[in-house]
């Protein structure tokens, strides 16, 4: 395969004046093991985040969850300023250790989230910020409120959603264009088929996280391993090829520690898949 680059994957504007390459980095991975604390190899995930830009990645998803702050501390340190690269970020989820989630949607844990976001990535404003799950113990109209006031204080420039339904995204496009969204899709999980419907007829991102999902279920398919074989890729090349030719909207963002990893993830880009090649992958459920 060519020498990895991210271009190759196209790009899309997110919210219409934000072009990016359509093949990005999740920093969900440079941090401890269950996503809390640092990386077990801090150099290694460090010399990771120096080669985005050397790869023409120029979109980075993270998350004050990760760690908590870890991931966001590592982007500054190794990535400010960030020069052509647009840096996206979540709030709204707290950590009580590894593996542990919560959602905090309170208006002032918003607020609080953004600010201290801007902090540690040393930024003005966010490129985009994205509300990591809806808290159910707080009102939607009161988060999407705080958002609304977010982008209008100038925080942030855009703003998005994580793992929501087509009617979320309906009832916060009545507070703030909503231009991405960011659930859980792949070439084994296709289950938010209705929410990337909508975004692709409405012109928002569609962010799959795990998108590669530990490399497809599908991988031991005699269908699945022909094709391997005549692309010449891994199964997870071959899972984001497929996802990029799935939709235009689509922003798939591979996440790792480690360069090897990086590297291999983004040659995916050189990969065109032929319509019956697609419709075969397709095809595996």
């Amino acid at each position: 395969m060519p020498t990895p680059d991210a271009s190759r994957a196209g790009t899309f504007a997110i919210g219409g004046d934000m072009r990016v390459n359509r093949l990005g980095f999740g920093a969900m991975r440079v941090t401890g093991a269950g996503i809390w604390g640092p990386p077990a190899d801090p150099d290694e995930a460090r010399r990771t985040l120096r080669r985005l830009p050397e790869l023409n990645i120029d979109f980075v998803d993270t998350a004050e969850a990760y760690g908590p702050y870890v991931s966001e501390d590592l982007i500054a340190e190794v990535l400010a300023p960030y020069g052509k690269l647009h840096i996206a970020t979540k709030g709204g989820h707290t950590r009580q250790g590894p593996n542990r989630w919560a959602q905090v949607g309170r208006p002032e844990f918003l607020m609080q989230g953004v600010k201290t976001s801007l902090l540690r990535l040393k930024l003005d404003r966010l490129d985009l910020w994205q509300l990591h799950r809806i808290d159910p113990k707080v009102p939607a109209a009161e988060q999407f409120g705080t958002i609304a006031e977010m982008q209008k204080q100038g925080l942030i420039r855009h703003a998005g959603l994580s793992e929501v339904g087509v009617e979320e995204i309906k009832a916060a496009q009545k507070f703030f264009p909503v231009v991405s969204v960011q659930n859980k899709y792949s070439i084994s999980d296709r289950n938010s088929d209705a929410v990337l419907s909508y975004c692709e007829a409405n012109g928002i991102g569609f962010i799959p996280w795990r998108p590669i999902d530990g490399g497809s279920t599908n991988a031991a398919d005699p269908k699945f391993q022909a094709l391997l074989k005549k692309y010449g890729a891994t199964p997870g090349q071959l899972s984001l090829a497929w996802l990029l030719k799935r939709s235009p909207v689509m922003l798939p963002i591979p996440g790792t520690g480690k360069v090897a990893h990086l590297e291999e993830n983004i040659a995916a880009a050189a990969i065109t898949l032929s319509d019956e090649d697609f419709a075969t992958l397709s095809s595996l459920r």
